[in-house]
């Protein structure tokens, strides 16, 4: 996520540290690297001279040129900037609305706007509303069908919407539909182009003449830089726009949209799109993303999301075994199923402060590859060879890798690895640290 801009800030930290003292020489060497970063992620000209002017200003006016830790000062006033730029703080979607909450998507075409809005369906479902897709874009028989397939695997219903159609027709119905049938939540999914234009801003003014909508959001591509701030900035004069969906972080992005339409806008990012899953949409926090720029990790956002996705059942029977000290091959399954469940394995080290430095050397697809070897070893297991690993003898060993694919010193050396983890959960478990997951409460699961 943001990675060139979180070398460059390595870089630049990098030179600092190796001082036991800075001057205002390297300050402003520091401030003049950042600058030139920025610029190359396309970053807006304007925040990037407000950033810069901001970080150099505080880290004379805060002594950082005498401090005994420059390193650790100046890294907190860039930080505390980047929150800064980023928004400040967290602003979550404003639900508060006589029903029904009408929510348009509008943006350039390709930013994912489809996408974005079924997965705010998910969303809405979760929290127990009863949302209504409608599929506007009729100029593209594949959105419409897109979306369809997506309302299918978010489970929530969507207007049959049929090319031709117009989509002035389609939203006026749908929401006249949706109003009389009890949906709370109808969310537009609208047209977009390569590039703004007045037909396709025509018809989007047009749609929100016709149903009114309480909410806009501006869905922009987090890799296109200056062209999505541009039509941040149009869509914003010509309809004003509530908030922000900043998708595709997950790629190679070089970061220019998530730092600046904040602050061209000066609208709120809501939610980021951080992955291909239907529920990598998440809230949007300046303060972790800024976190996670300067590689300090999301330790929260990482907390949130084992809470999300271990269910509470099994975060109690994970909370028993430890007790009991009676960890075995199940458990371990069901651990390598709650890692899978949780995405990415790199996204997820990239939330661990200190981990980045240590993850570029780490080949995760070899990690992934990993995890399903071992999950095949077990689950080529009977289910008394998993609960009792003592009776893994020879012949039994032999048949395990036969079923797994794998060579049997490979199972050899797995077992080795499961034993050994399994101590570490015994001394776990006498030294009184068993309540671990016993912290994972209903609340967290709610």
């Amino acid at each position: 996520m943001l990675a060139g801009i979180r070398d460059s800030f390595q870089k630049t930290f990098d030179k600092i540290s190796g001082k036991g003292k800075i001057g205002r020489q390297d300050v402003e060497d520091a401030a003049r690297e950042i600058k030139l970063a920025l610029l190359s992620a396309d970053v807006h000209y304007s925040v990037v001279k407000d950033f810069v002017d901001g970080v150099a200003a505080k880290a004379v006016g805060e002594k950082v040129l005498h401090s005994i830790t420059p390193l650790q000062q100046f890294t907190k006033i860039v930080h505390d900037e980047l929150v800064r730029v980023l928004g400040g703080c967290h602003e979550p979607f404003d639900f508060a609305c006589k029903p029904p909450l009408v929510v348009m998507f509008v943006g350039l075409q390709g930013s994912g706007k489809t996408t974005s809005a079924a997965r705010f369906a998910k969303i809405c479902k979760n929290l127990g509303r009863r949302p209504y897709l409608v599929p506007a874009d009729v100029h593209r028989p594949a959105a419409i069908e897109q979306l369809k397939i997506l309302a299918g695997d978010a489970e929530v219903d969507v207007w049959p919407t049929c090319a031709g159609d117009r989509a002035t027709s389609v939203a006026k119905k749908a929401v006249k539909h949706a109003a009389e049938f009890g949906y709370d939540t109808i969310i537009i999914d609208t047209a977009g182009r390569l590039h703004i234009d007045s037909e396709m801003m025509n018809e989007v003014k047009d749609i929100a003449k016709k149903v009114g909508p309480q909410r806009i959001l501006y869905v922009a591509d987090a890799m296109t830089g200056q062209d999505a701030i541009k039509s941040a900035r149009a869509f914003n004069e010509e309809m004003e726009i509530t908030g922000v969906v900043l998708t595709k972080l997950d790629g190679d992005a070089r970061g220019g949209a998530a730092l600046s339409v904040r602050a061209v806008t000066g609208k709120p990012i809501i939610f980021a799109g951080t992955g291909e899953r239907m529920d990598d949409l998440e809230p949007f926090h300046p303060e972790r993303m800024a976190g996670r720029i300067l590689g300090r990790g999301d330790v929260v956002g990482l907390v949130e999301k084992v809470a999300s996705e271990v269910k509470e059942e099994e975060a109690k029977r994970m909370h028993e075994t430890m007790v009991k000290g009676s960890f075995n091959f199940e458990d371990y399954l069901n651990q390598l199923k709650m890692v899978k469940r949780m995405g990415p394995l790199d996204r997820m080290m990239g939330m661990l402060p200190g981990v980045e430095k240590v993850a570029k050397g780490i080949n995760t697809d070899d990690l992934a590859r990993e995890l399903l070897r071992k999950e095949a070893m077990i689950q080529s297991m009977t289910i008394e060879e998993r609960k009792n690993p003592k009776i893994l003898n020879g012949s039994r060993r032999k048949r395990i890798a036969a079923g797994a694919g794998v060579a049997v010193s490979d199972l050899n050396r797995f077992v080795k690895e499961y034993d050994m983890f399994a101590g570490f959960m015994k001394k776990i478990s006498k030294g009184g640290l068993g309540n671990l997951f016993k912290g994972l409460t209903p609340q967290m699961f709610s």
